[in-house]
């Protein structure tokens, strides 16, 4: 590839063509300096695609060669495999864990030959935009490293409390009570015990699926220490809709099964819920409290058995909370 931007830079200086292809690539690379995030980059990148060769199906991925997992970052027009006859790949080597991959498709076979034509010019452009993808990649592991849990990709704890009172202090009216469900998988101690970290990661990567699947996209999830896991619900302040949540989420984790070996074994386990409330105007009660006062909640709906849910409001005094 870096051969094609040389031997375009030689052309360009008695080309016309070529000069309006070279300056068409440094525009695509000015353009890319300013893009605030990777999801920007690959939609910039569509777009010149579309304008410069009349591309409208496109999907900017990152490869991630440790895991050799693929994840779309943006995705524009139809679905296309990339081993039909009408369909391009390039992979951006970013010199990190991850690479890039542009892949797209022609709309014809008579758009295929002149992208095939045109295939230099393209590759050339990624070989000079590649530096900043890479900045991109670092930015956004970064980024990732500073706010989610490496193994749930949920939030980080920290990430969550100081997210959520950003958009308090936005919007101090609207959200005036918080609710925070706290939970926990019963014995998890054991998975670990009996198995290893990895089918005990699973288990806890399995969980946040099933979380995930019953809260809306305006709550948020955390990882706490541990098998705990943090929820701040912003979509509603009901109670009645918060025990309907956590039961849903009880019973839903119940029934997944995760696989511990190669012949097809399965585990099977269980969480408890507890759960508080946060008036954000009682200048008496605090984010923090509210997380204690949830994890109490836990702890003791783990005291009453296993799948068991327990609101922090119904303690009385004289219960006892066996902390294990």
């Amino acid at each position: 590839m870096r051969n094609n931007i040389l031997e375009l830079i030689k052309s360009s200086a008695n080309n016309e063509k070529d000069f309006k292809s070279l300056e068409n690539i440094y525009k695509l690379y000015d353009q890319l300096q300013y893009s605030s995030n990777i999801k920007q980059m690959g939609e910039d990148i569509y777009l010149w695609l579309h304008t410069n060769f009349n591309i409208d199906n496109v999907t900017f991925s990152l490869f991630d060669i440790e895991r050799n997992n693929r994840e779309n970052i943006f995705v524009e027009g139809e679905e296309f495999y990339l081993d039909d006859n009408l369909s391009f790949f390039f992979i951006i080597n970013t010199h990190t864990n991850l690479n890039a991959i542009v892949s797209f498709s022609a709309t014809s076979q008579t758009h295929h030959e002149i992208l095939t034509k045109e295939y230099s010019i393209i590759e050339a452009a990624f070989f000079q935009i590649s530096p900043i993808i890479q900045n991109g990649i670092i930015k956004k592991n970064f980024i990732e490293s500073l706010s989610l849990d490496s193994v749930t990709k949920v939030y980080n704890r920290h990430y969550l409390i100081e997210n959520l009172n950003k958009q308090i202090s936005l919007s101090k009216k609207e959200y005036k009570s918080i609710y925070f469900i706290m939970i926990g998988v019963d014995h998890f101690k054991a998975v670990v015990d009996e198995f290893d970290h990895d089918v005990g990661d699973q288990v806890l990567v399995e969980l946040a699926k099933v979380i995930h699947t019953n809260i809306s996209e305006f709550d948020m999830v955390a990882r706490l220490s541990g098998d705990e896991f943090l929820i701040s619900m912003l979509s509603t302040n009901n109670v009645n809709d918060i025990t309907t949540i956590s039961n849903n989420i009880i019973n839903d984790f119940s029934k997944v099964k995760v696989n511990v070996d190669n012949q097809g074994h399965t585990l099977q386990k269980t969480i408890c819920i507890g759960f508080d409330v946060y008036e954000t105007f009682n200048s008496d009660d605090s984010i923090d409290k509210t997380i204690k006062n949830a994890d109490i909640a836990l702890y003791e709906a783990k005291n009453k058995g296993r799948s068991e849910l327990f609101n922090y409001g119904d303690l009385n005094e004289e219960d006892t909370i066996d902390l294990f």
